[in-house]
């Protein structure tokens, strides 16, 4: 199982992005959390097969109808143990 920790930029606060992230995630068997930074960006982590991450960054890409993403950055993280997908 592969992690991934994205930071998406963009109108991404105040449209429900962390929660459609967490249906997406749980749809897609992804565990992990996203969060909502200081900066009005949101972080997201995320922990799944290379599939399902790979799934899950194509959609962080536009995010719910109300957000607009201006840009998503990836790094890889070593493996974690997570349980389910918690927004912050």
């Amino acid at each position: 199982m592969a992690c991934v920790r994205f930071l998406v930029s963009g109108r991404v606060q105040g449209v429900f992005f962390r929660a459609s992230t967490r249906e997406q995630a749980l749809r897609l068997g992804i565990t992990g959390h996203a969060n909502n930074l200081a900066d009005g960006s949101v972080d997201v982590v995320a922990c799944g097969s290379d599939d399902a991450l790979a799934e899950l960054e194509t959609w962080l890409q536009h995010g719910p109808p109300s957000a607009r993403v201006e840009a998503v950055t990836r790094e890889v993280l070593p493996q974690q143990a997570l349980v389910g997908f918690v927004t912050r």
